[in-house]
């Protein structure tokens, strides 16, 4: 009888090797997510911001720079959000880096834009008065933004649009796995439509409540749940509040008939505290409008929408 012999057909040889998953690079957290929904289990984004780090303040780890430079994809917001990445990206050769800000249908909007859909008179007006003043502070403190609010994630039709091109990039770096990431993508979309419409309802009893936060980060998911920002402790991204807004602030806190106040995640929540001393606005939980307090994952993004949903209601409904 012959022996038997194990040999690899000729083909296996010469067959070309499989495309690879594409490596997968984000900012923060809440991008992060996105882009986990839409890899699905093809793969997972390395987010760079740490858990519990300040968005706009990061320095990358030597291995997050290796990995930034071995990227295929990366997806960020972009320099307004994060200066440090566009920092980084200008020595990357190789990879591409999407913009998610720069996504065809993103809705952007200003620092200075009216902060609910039902602008008052009245409110126009007690802008007009500090308006000078206030724009001076934000021009002097903000980073290279000039005026474009880059916290476009907190509105969710962004979101939307961004799993979109998320799964456009995804595809054409991956033809092979193109009907999957589609197939994500439109999951995805259904469930932040689904969030969307149960937050709406959750904020829609409180939305004409003004409160004050801590840094001026909230103003798409007030204008989408027309919600009422009376003010933020710090104007632009990296602002260190000056004495005279914060006096002002305070008067404001009165006139404007102020019901919380919300200090955020990686801030110390003193100052706030100290601003509603003595008053009666009720100091509510701290947010988190990056997620990087939260776990990392697919199932981050909701659970950030969530919690803000929950801590600016829960407050404002209180008696």
């Amino acid at each position: 009888m012959r022996p038997i012999t194990l040999s690899v057909p000729f083909f296996l040889l010469t067959a070309p090797a499989m495309a690879a998953v594409p490596q997968v690079v984000t900012d923060i957290p809440a991008v992060g997510s996105l882009v986990a929904q839409v890899m699905g289990d093809l793969g997972a984004p390395e987010v760079l911001l740490d858990q519990g780090a300040n968005a706009h303040n990061y320095q990358l780890r030597p291995s997050q720079a290796r990995a930034l430079q071995s990227a295929d994809l990366v997806f960020w917001i972009g320099p307004e959000m994060t200066p440090w990445l566009d920092r980084a990206l200008q020595g990357v050769a190789g990879g591409t880096a999407i913009e998610l800000l720069e996504a065809a249908g993103t809705h952007k909007r200003a620092f200075d834009a009216p902060h609910d859909h039902e602008a008052e008179d009245e409110h126009a007006d007690h802008a007009d008065e500090h308006g000078a003043e206030e724009h001076g502070e934000e021009e002097a403190h903000a980073h290279s933004h000039e005026g474009l609010d880059p916290h476009a994630w907190l509105d969710p039709g962004n979101a939307q649009v961004w799993l979109t091109a998320i799964g456009d990039q995804l595809a054409t770096a991956d033809p092979e796995n193109a009907a999957t990431y589609a197939a994500n993508a439109e999951a995805a979309r259904a469930r932040i439509a689904q969030m969307d419409s149960e937050i709406s309802a959750q904020l829609q009893p409180v939305h004409d409540k003004p409160f004050v936060v801590a840094h001026a980060a909230y103003g798409y998911f007030a204008e989408h749940y027309a919600l009422h920002v009376a003010g933020a402790v710090a104007l632009g991204d990296a602002a260190a509040p000056g004495a005279a807004h914060l006096a002002d602030l305070r008067a404001d806190l009165q006139a404007d008939g102020v019901v919380c106040a919300f200090p955020e995640a990686q801030h110390d929540p003193k100052q706030m505290a100290l601003l509603i001393e003595g008053t009666n606005v009720r100091l509510g939980a701290a947010l988190d409008p990056s997620g990087s307090s939260l776990a990392y994952g697919p199932g981050l993004y909701e659970a950030l929408m969530r919690d803000l949903g929950t801590a600016i209601s829960t407050c404002l409904s209180a008696e």
